[in-house]
């Protein structure tokens, strides 16, 4: 097992365009990662063009930091460019260490841990057909290894399953993921999810940020834009990451920003706009994570005039 702490900075850009002026709404964004003991901030920053006439932060309930932004006068586009750079802890093996009653599948969770995951035990799709799948990692003998079983599913997702970067907002319902075999980082999520809720296991799903090595450019998706994962609560180990688009067991190359039980309670950015719905011309969302010493580019270049940038910084 070996340990290592990379500086990476993320510049996400979401751009909404219009074809005439449109008054805002609300919007809220979930754009800062999750400080914890494998993740530490050292800058962060938030431009917002047109300026906010009020941006307010606030803790929700799974205590994900969420900005809230309201605007005055209508606008043709609406920009939000933020960019922030953390050391992440990362282990590239990791090693859980499981309560002993943990260790082997299938186990009871605790009366106090369960009455507080009751939430990541139920399923939002129940079906036949995700619990079937399941079943499939599952020893014949009745018992399995526990981080043997989830590390399969996870790599069977990636091995059986066709990755289709979906820019349209939602999820796949699991069953839909199976029959197409095919499914965007968010479906894969929620897949997994749902399977390990169907053999007694709570899970949540995570929104946030992967970063591609440039010596590993095959070997891993979704580095383009935001990303989605999940987490499974093990006693003894505390939520563990499995990425089941990249096979990835534990948070390397993982940076964290929101989780929920349900994928729409995670998602980076939303909001409102007054007017035609065939105003609405398109949205453009560029993410870049690179090692923060080889940072050269800019995420994405838009001509814009920039005498006219108003800035809003937070965080």
């Amino acid at each position: 097992m070996s340990a290592g702490v990379r500086t990476l900075t993320v510049r996400h850009v979401t751009v909404y365009r219009y074809s005439k002026p449109v008054a805002l709404g609300e919007h809220r964004m979930m754009f800062r990662p999750r400080e914890s003991h494998d993740l530490r901030l050292v800058t962060t920053r938030l431009d917002i063009l047109p300026r906010p006439t009020h941006l307010r932060w606030l803790h929700d309930v799974f205590d994900n930091s969420v900005a809230i932004a309201t605007f005055g006068d209508p606008t043709l586009e609406l920009r939000f460019d933020s960019t922030v750079t953390l050391e992440h802890l990362e282990t590239a093996s990791p090693h859980y260490s499981l309560e002993t009653g943990a260790q082997t599948y299938p186990f009871s969770y605790a009366l106090d841990d369960r009455s507080e995951l009751a939430r990541g035990l139920v399923r939002h799709y129940p079906g036949p057909e995700v619990s079937h799948w399941a079943a499939r990692f599952l020893s014949p003998s009745g018992s399995t290894g526990t981080m043997a079983l989830l590390e399969a599913m996870t790599l069977g997702i990636k091995d059986e399953f066709v990755y289709v970067r979906r820019s349209e907002k939602g999820v796949q319902r699991p069953e839909d993921t199976l029959r197409r075999r095919s499914g965007s980082c968010r479906d894969f999520a929620l897949l997994m999810m749902e399977a390990v809720r169907s053999i007694g296991l709570a899970a949540r799903f995570v929104s946030g940020y992967v970063f591609v090595p440039e010596t590993e450019p095959s070997a891993r998706l979704s580095g383009g834009s935001t990303h989605a994962w999940m987490q499974v609560y093990l006693p003894g180990a505390g939520w563990v990451d499995f990425d089941p688009t990249n096979s990835i067991v534990g948070n390397r190359n993982l940076i964290r920003v929101a989780v929920a039980w349900d994928h729409s309670h995670a998602l980076p950015l939303w909001g409102t706009f007054i007017g035609a719905a065939s105003s609405f011309l398109g949205m453009d969302v560029q993410v870049r994570v690179t090692e923060a010493m080889s940072e050269r580019e800019p995420v994405a270049v838009y001509h814009e005039d920039t005498k006219n940038t108003k800035k809003t910084t937070g965080f």
